[in-house]
């Protein structure tokens, strides 16, 4: 097995697009990028006209059509081979996105299933790792249907930075100054709901056992315990979790949609997505900080 590096997975992703455009197997969608401000970020916004299209295939990926009691498809077993980009460890492989809103969007999944509510381990850090350590790029986890999983096969994401052209890396750095070291561990300031953050080294030696470690110190800064699931851990509740090779963010989640827009985890970095015109007006009503607090879970008096 010839596994990905840090310096091949990228070239590799780029010429991989190449080929599953060409052959129709990659289906980027196509937005329109907008700005809303709230709570000192300026938060990158997509009204993507087509995600209903995306919706409706993702239905259809993951339904049978022998009926509603069918188990769902998993779209990772077997993966489509036009969109794999190859293995980046022993344990996962690397796949394109195949409906696309971000260039260069990655995923990376675990070659044998495991439920996506299993908490991460080493070897899914270690595969990460091989992605961050390839340039400036987000990865990120969301961590159940809650926290906007849309499939139940463990996969974690990569996308590269900036999130858009306008300013920072990602939005919500825009708040890094008000970040806050407790007995609890690290804030930020302006985020007004529950989460735990980190500053790390990506580029260390033991980059990804010390983001392992990170990862659990925070989650248990979240009071998101572990349950064990057949001698498996799983989560005990529905998080994101956000790394790059400079910080980590966890936020626990407590509900899939505000006001019927869905957020992930790339909401907590500051870029959303919207359906059509009318989520767009929504977001700007409520404020996007304020739909991100709507569905995470709420800030305690020790926050």
């Amino acid at each position: 097995m010839t596994l990905l590096s840090d310096r091949t997975l990228w070239p590799a992703l780029r010429a991989q697009t190449r080929h599953a455009l060409a052959c129709g197997a990659l289906q980027p969608i196509e937005t329109a990028l907008t700005h809303l401000e709230e709570g000192d970020v300026r938060f990158a916004v997509r009204q993507v006209s087509s995600l209903a299209r995306k919706e409706s295939a993702r239905r259809t990926d993951t339904s049978s059509a022998s009926g509603p009691d069918a188990p769902r498809r998993n779209p990772f077993l077997p993966y489509d081979a036009d969109l794999c980009v190859g293995d980046i460890s022993p344990t996962h492989v690397a796949l394109l996105n195949k409906y696309n809103v971000i260039d260069d969007h990655l995923l990376i999944v675990t070659r044998d299933f495991v439920p996506q509510t299993a908490l991460l381990d080493l070897a899914d850090f270690d595969a990460l790792f091989v992605a961050l350590r390839g340039g400036d790029v987000l990865g990120f986890y969301n961590g159940g249907e809650e926290a906007g999983a849309s499939q139940p096969h463990k996969h974690l994401q990569a996308v590269p930075l900036p999130l858009d052209d306008s300013g920072l890396s990602a939005p919500v750095e825009a708040l890094f100054d008000s970040v806050a070291v407790t007995n609890e561990g690290a804030r930020i300031g302006g985020l007004p709901f529950a989460h735990a953050f980190a500053l790390i080294d990506g580029m260390a030696s033991d980059a990804a056992q010390s983001a392992l470690k990170t990862y659990r110190a925070l989650l248990r800064a979240c009071a998101i315990d572990a349950v064990d699931v057949d001698g498996v851990a799983h989560q005990g509740a529905p998080y994101n979790l956000l790394v790059t090779r400079r910080w980590m963010l966890v936020v626990p989640r407590a509900a899939e949609r505000a006001e019927g827009i869905s957020l992930n985890a790339l909401g907590f970095a500051g870029s959303l997505f919207v359906r059509d015109a009318q989520q767009l007006d929504t977001l700007a009503r409520i404020g996007p900080m304020t739909a991100l607090s709507r569905v995470a879970k709420p800030r305690t008096g020790s926050d």
